[in-house]
């Protein structure tokens, strides 16, 4: 935990992601990455010099094999106001709309509900789960298969929803977080999705773990392009 608050602290600091009384949703999806980033805020909660209160959002997709019991056990123990919302996402991405390819309109009815769900429930700010290996699948599909070099933001503000959107694991390694989940008995919850590891994110890992193989340090390099372009919104200040 110790090693994931450095990593989590030094993003927070670097993009000025937190500031004092500050109420933050984070995205509980029952993944390992959604509920890492539950355990550390909360962990970051106790010393971070602005005091900021910390709500916890699962989105229901509409699996019934999806069980979060043991989620809201873990937020009672963490002291973190658990929420749930009922979704018809499943029914419409997969039963009504029959997408090809569903990851996409999957992901903005979750932006969209979560979003709704933080306002309604009194928070200025959204946390996400996305890792440092997120970051560089991400430039790299942005760039083999959009022809540009793009990313998400280490931090957004809403204009429409008046919230701000935070994603304070960006150093984070993804072989970490399995670590940190596996020795401190995170409860992952398995996600059904008929979609899940056949996406064109797999085939960026793979082509990923293949150049990292043949030329070690591929990845720190990627994301180090990211913020000496830098891309918008990834510039440090000094």
């Amino acid at each position: 935990m110790q090693k994931m608050l450095s990593y989590v602290r030094r993003a927070v600091d670097q993009y000025h992601m937190i500031n004092e009384g500050d109420t933050i949703a984070v995205g509980v999806s029952g993944g390992k990455d959604s509920l890492a980033l539950l355990a550390t805020l909360a962990h970051l909660r106790r010393f971070y010099p602005n005091h900021f209160t910390l709500k916890a959002i699962t989105l229901e997709m509409g699996y019934d094999e999806m069980d979060f019991t043991p989620v809201a056990r873990l937020c009672e123990q963490l002291d973190v106001e658990y929420i749930t919302r009922q979704t018809d996402i499943k029914t419409i991405v997969f039963d009504i709309r029959h997408e090809e390819n569903p990851c996409s309109l999957c992901a903005k009815m979750r932006r969209g509900a979560l979003n709704d769900t933080a306002k309604e429930i009194g928070c200025n700010k959204v946390a996400l789960g996305h890792h440092y290996d997120d970051v560089i699948e991400t430039v790299m599909m942005s760039l083999l298969y959009e022809g540009r070099f793009n990313c998400f933001l280490p931090q957004t503000y809403l204009d429409r929803r008046d919230i701000t959107v935070i994603r304070p694991m960006i150093y984070a390694p993804e072989s970490y977080i399995k670590s940190l989940v596996r020795r401190l008995e995170l409860p992952v919850v398995h996600n059904p999705c008929p979609a899940d590891g056949n996406t064109k994110r797999e085939e960026i890992k793979q082509l990923l773990r293949t150049l990292e193989h043949q030329n070690h340090g591929v990845r720190q390099r990627i994301f180090g392009a990211v913020q000496r372009y830098p891309l918008r919104g990834w510039g440090i200040e000094e």
